[in-house]
């Protein structure tokens, strides 16, 4: 798809292009592809002049490699955008390429961007551009405005993150957590975990960008002092991912305490049944040798085994009844040294 855009009362405008005549009759700042195809590729490096790189959207470039200038004047930008849905949370590399040095190339002052998806941050843009005058006046102020909705986006996502953590956080800390509901804590916390990280390798990535136009000495004073805004904000939310990873860590240790109380539980459950038992066992060997029938020749075994099960019955309640006396005690010293 090839979307390509002019201003008009310092409003961005996009025009429908069908054919390679329709893109000569116009004088755009942005031209957009998503997702060209061959002719498309065609009709821009033709009418333009542009070298469009087959890897454009790789994401096997060298790191050194995605930030450079060509000999003709052509500036080679490939960033990341973040894209933040229900299902998957993702980066989508974006190649960006300006010329605004080499006036003999038609794509002098026009910006081109060449992505394999549609990413929100550029539909927040072109809505924006098309309701607010003046916010765009060069290629240059367009590839800021995206560098700056896209550190917006993050901070939203971040915002996002942040709330989802509340809630969880809300039902964590109250103690009461089943083991069922604590997988599904542990998978929402390490969801947020790795948004979290995406969100901050993101902003690492657009400061490298911004970073690289300050260097360049495209930018006017103006916006200039926009990259700088933008980067402030970079740093702000970079600080603020580093809070909710601490907050994830502490999610995650007391989720997974909270699991292994309940399991220290179970165990010690199934410790007082064969403390209680055992006694009862040692019974039951008995009334099961043949001396005990010896014994109790005299006396009719429905009473002699009702008195044996009786007794069973009563050694077993009173073990119960003291261990817990025990653990009570044990509970009532441990209150004493906290207070």
């Amino acid at each position: 798809m090839l979307n390509v855009f002019t201003l008009s009362n310092g409003r961005l405008v996009q025009v429908e292009i069908d054919q390679l005549s329709d893109l000569e009759q116009l004088q755009p700042i942005w031209v957009d592809m998503e997702s060209p195809t061959r002719e498309e590729k065609r009709w821009v490096k033709q009418h333009y002049g542009l070298s469009i790189p087959e890897d454009a959207t790789g994401e096997d470039i060298e790191e050194s490699a995605r930030f450079y200038e060509e000999d003709n004047g052509e500036q080679h930008i490939r960033s990341d955008f973040l894209i933040d849905d229900e299902d998957e949370s993702r980066s989508v590399r974006v190649a960006f390429i300006l010329n605004q040095r080499n006036t003999e190339l038609k794509s002098c002052g026009v910006l081109f961007s060449i992505r394999d998806e549609d990413i929100p941050v550029f539909r927040l843009l072109r809505m924006r551009a098309r309701r607010v005058p003046g916010l765009i006046d060069d290629a240059k102020d367009v590839l800021l405005a995206l560098f700056d909705a896209d550190v917006e986006y993050s901070a939203d996502a971040l915002e996002g993150i942040y709330d989802d953590l509340k809630k969880v956080s809300a039902q964590v800390l109250e103690g009461s957590i089943t083991d069922t509901y604590a997988q599904e804590v542990l998978a929402d916390i390490a969801w947020q975990e790795n948004l979290n990280g995406r969100v901050r390798r993101n902003m690492l990535d657009t400061r490298r960008a911004v970073s690289f136009m300050m260097r360049s000495k495209m930018l006017n004073a103006e916006q200039f002092e926009e990259a700088r805004q933008i980067l402030r904000d970079i740093e702000s939310l970079d600080s603020h991912t580093a809070f909710l990873f601490d907050k994830i860590n502490f999610l995650m240790d007391a989720t997974v305490g909270f699991i292994n109380i309940n399991q220290n539980r179970r165990v010690s459950q199934l410790t007082v049944f064969g403390v209680v038992f055992m006694p009862i066992n040692i019974l039951a060997g008995v009334g099961g040798m043949s001396e005990f029938s010896m014994m109790t020749s005299g006396i009719p075994w429905p009473l002699a085994y009702g008195a044996l099960i009786l007794g069973m019955g009563l050694v077993g309640w009173g073990t119960y009844v003291g261990l817990k006396h025990v653990e009570a005690r044990k509970a009532k010293k441990g209150s004493a040294r906290l207070a």
